[in-house]
């Protein structure tokens, strides 16, 4: 039996991406049951900031230092209720520590981290000044695609889909790989791309223009883990590492996380690989959405005997909840505050929300809960959770992210090994549907509702 899926130790990654940049965020909790060592005690609580300015000047891994001067396009465009209601209910982590930046009666003040330009203002809108004229953005909104007028309802509208993860050869590197029994697996990536592909031909036949971010099991980047040697060794070495393995092999648990390998690896397929797909997003497809198709799981136990979980959830995420220490990164800071200006948020949330319950329709899943904070609910839809995730910070639209079925329940797992098919077949002793027809079904119901409900007719 193999499964490898989603394993970590937080503390240790945690500890890790701070010193490198990374987000918390992308990080997930220890699986309980497995054989990780124990937990030193580290505190996860951001720490407060320091006056040193050049603690703001951080760069998160491979990204980039930000053009500080396309903010000046915001001026006037949200009052300061606006900012604040977006920044308290959405974009802030819930109990978070002071953000590093300042709001004042007229303008936000957001410090750059560059000594030559230290600041940037960004005028509010007050209540006797008309709104400024929307910025042409690459995305349309729900109100500015054309009227129907008795086309299908998805005309014009221009959807990516972005299968996660890669899959194919690269599932274990990648930890996500799922077998119970010799001669028979799943992986995610394979999943996520079978979905994808299916659900572009629905779209397509309701009038969408569809492109596929990932239309085949190789990655995005171009770049490969011996690429990262010098940006992990030095990752390794900024979290205390002096001398870390060069690689896992032999290495038991999570300690493989302190392993250059590990390192290389992650850079390869989580953050070179998103930020490639970003690159394709944003300059080649400028889709109007981009819908982030995933699949989820639960703690296994030892990764050598796996073991079912009888949890089986879905949630739906959007753009969020970032944390202090994460808006200490001056190229995550400056892809918040795009992002909140633009007011993706009033065009995310209301699709995730159609989305999720044309989704709990067709799965019949119940909502899962977080109970760490790294997310936080995004409007009153129980299934849609805010969170800062690399794709859905760095795609410049509104992002969809999808995360049905938990992989290692049994009833998942059974029916996913299956594949896709229309109608009803004889699974584990009973009639029952594919699990990925119920996906798309799922995601087309929830758009079509949205936009068949908000959309101009005429």
């Amino acid at each position: 039996m193999t499964f490898l899926f989603k394993t970590g130790s937080f503390w240790l990654a945690a500890l890790l991406s701070s010193a490198a940049g990374l987000s918390a965020q992308e990080i997930r909790p220890p699986v309980p049951g497995s054989s990780v060592p124990a937990a030193p005690a580290v505190s996860l609580a951001p720490p407060a900031l320091a006056p040193d300015p050049t603690r703001l000047a951080k760069i998160s891994q491979l990204g980039e230092v930000p053009d500080w001067n396309t903010l000046a396009a915001y001026n006037q465009t949200l009052t300061r209720e606006e900012f604040e209601t977006a920044w308290k209910s959405i974009y802030s982590a819930e109990g978070g520590l002071p953000p590093p930046f300042e709001i004042t009666p007229s303008a936000v003040m957001v410090p750059t981290g560059d000594p030559t330009k230290p600041m940037v203002r960004i005028e509010f809108r007050t209540g006797a000044t008309s709104p400024a004229k929307r910025q042409q953005f690459s995305w349309r909104s729900t109100r500015d695609l054309p009227p129907l007028k008795g086309r299908p309802p998805l005309s014009d509208l221009h959807i990516a889909l972005d299968p996660g993860h890669i899959g194919g050869p690269w599932a274990r590197m990648e930890e996500r790989f799922l077998s119970f029994k010799p001669g028979e697996s799943i992986q995610e990536g394979d999943l996520s791309l079978l979905t994808a592909q299916v659900l572009k031909e629905r779209l397509m036949a309701l009038g969408a223009v569809v492109t596929l971010v990932r239309d085949k099991p190789e990655p995005v980047t171009e770049l490969r883990p011996p690429d990262f040697q010098d940006v992990a060794l030095k990752t390794l070495i900024e979290a205390g590492v002096p001398k870390p393995l060069p690689t896992y092999e032999g290495v038991a648990g999570d300690a493989k996380i302190l392993t250059v390998q590990w390192q290389t690896e992650k850079l390869f397929y989580r953050v070179s690989e998103i930020h490639a797909r970003a690159n394709k997003v944003n300059r080649q497809i400028k889709p109007d959405l981009v819908v982030c198709l995933h699949f989820n799981a639960e703690s296994w136990g030892p990764s050598e005997a796996p073991q079912f979980s009888p949890q089986n959830h879905l949630h739906v995420l959007v753009n969020g909840c970032y944390a202090a220490v994460e808006l200490e990164q001056a190229d995550t800071r400056h892809e918040m505050f795009s992002r909140l200006f633009q007011r993706v948020h009033e065009e995310e949330i209301p699709l995730a929300a159609a989305v999720a319950d044309g989704l709990a329709d067709t799965t019949r899943l119940t909502p899962y809960v977080y109970t760490t904070p790294n997310a936080r609910h995004a409007g009153k839809n129980p299934y849609v959770y805010a969170r800062n995730l690399l794709a859905n910070r760095l795609y410049q639209c509104p992002v969809v992210y999808l995360e049905p079925y938990v992989m290692n329940h049994e009833e998942s797992y059974r029916r996913l090994l299956v594949g896709h098919f229309v109608g009803r077949t004889l699974i584990g002793g009973r009639l029952t549907t594919s699990a990925i027809e119920d996906y798309v079904r799922g995601v087309v119901q929830g758009l079509v509702s949205h936009y068949q409900s908000q959309r101009r007719s005429s």
